[in-house]
């Protein structure tokens, strides 16, 4: 299999035939083998009944429904799953990306030797509200991570087959698979400018909360990728620093009142002095992070898998991994 093609979709029934003849046509032109495995993610307009339609117009359909509305990384992560071709791409299904780009970004892949490259939409057809926005943010994005891209949220990727099967695309964290590749060894990223079509069909199923979920989920993956296999190496890292810093200091504040009652200086009580209470309040918070280090540790070495997602239907697909049930 050359090519397998990830279509997450929610509510998008209307562009759904005319996207898959456009990828069909483009794998035909370039002799390409393909799949394509489109994951509805609980749809009420009807894009299942679509999809049925289609698949026995296209063998080359293969699909997953969700049981109820996970969200696009879970989509992407039952899609990839399911994926065979060497180079897998992801593409959104309301016809804003090109399938036209795909034999340009496979060749990205299998010559150039890049493990990942993301589409840049440098010429959007979006408002000015959700563009200006998204640079802030993909500045952000760049500035934390080290990864020169210019736009980490491009539906439009092409990965080296051993990418998606490294990887666990979770929560909200599809934004941020270059990041996730990385911290997984896949240091060759490239990016390549793709042609950006105004929304045909349909609504933007994100609004403006995506960006504070943005930046909260670019913490995440950035702790995540730093120390999530050990956490203890932050939070006992910082309990010891101020455990050592309040205990020192209670020593202290206690050796200076018994040094002056000693040589019969003025002195305050212990109690009376506010660095008292911040050093005691140091040393617990001190406890509590070495603990909470410890108990991440303990969890970590023990934690089953992190994603379960119920399908409720599959076209061409069997039940292979125990994560998408």
């Amino acid at each position: 299999m050359d090519i397998s093609v990830v279509v997450p979709l929610y509510n998008e029934r209307e562009s759904l035939a005319e996207l898959v003849a456009w990828i069909d046509r483009v794998a035909r032109e370039n002799t390409l083998t393909y799949e394509i495995i489109m994951v509805d993610d609980g749809s009420r307009d009807g894009s299942w009944g679509e999809i049925e339609r289609l698949s026995g117009q296209y063998p080359a359909i293969r699909a997953i429904r969700f049981a109820r509305n996970y969200g696009k990384s879970a989509a992407l992560y039952c899609g990839f799953e399911a994926a065979e071709g060497k180079v897998v791409f992801t593409m959104d299904a309301d016809l804003q990306d090109s399938p036209d780009e795909i034999p340009e970004m496979r060749r990205m892949i299998l010559e150039d030797g890049y493990d990942l490259v993301s589409g840049w939409k440098k010429k959007r057809y979006d408002p000015a509200g959700k563009r200006l926005p998204s640079k802030f943010f993909n500045m952000t994005a760049r500035i934390v991570s080290g990864i020169k891209l210019h736009d980490f949220n491009c539906g439009l990727k092409a990965y080296r087959r051993e990418v998606v099967k490294s990887i666990e695309v979770y929560g909200e964290m599809h934004r941020y698979i270059p990041i996730l590749a990385k911290h997984a060894g896949f240091k060759r990223i490239g990016e390549k400018v793709v042609h950006h079509h105004e929304r045909k069909y349909g609504v933007s199923k994100f609004g403006m909360e995506r960006m504070v979920k943005g930046y909260l989920d670019l913490i995440t993956v950035s702790f995540m990728s730093h120390f999530g296999r050990s956490p203890m190496y932050i939070f006992g890292s910082l309990g010891t620093l101020m455990f050592l810093v309040g205990g020192f200091t209670t020593v202290w504040v206690i050796a200076a009142k018994l040094y002056k009652q000693a040589h019969g200086l003025p002195l305050r009580a212990v109690t009376d002095q506010p660095l008292f209470f911040v050093a005691i309040l140091a040393v617990i918070l001190g406890v509590q992070l070495f603990l909470a280090g410890f108990l991440g540790e303990l969890i970590n070495r023990n934690s089953t898998d992190r994603n379960t997602y119920l399908i409720d239907r599959r076209i061409k697909l069997e039940d292979k991994t125990h994560n998408c049930i």
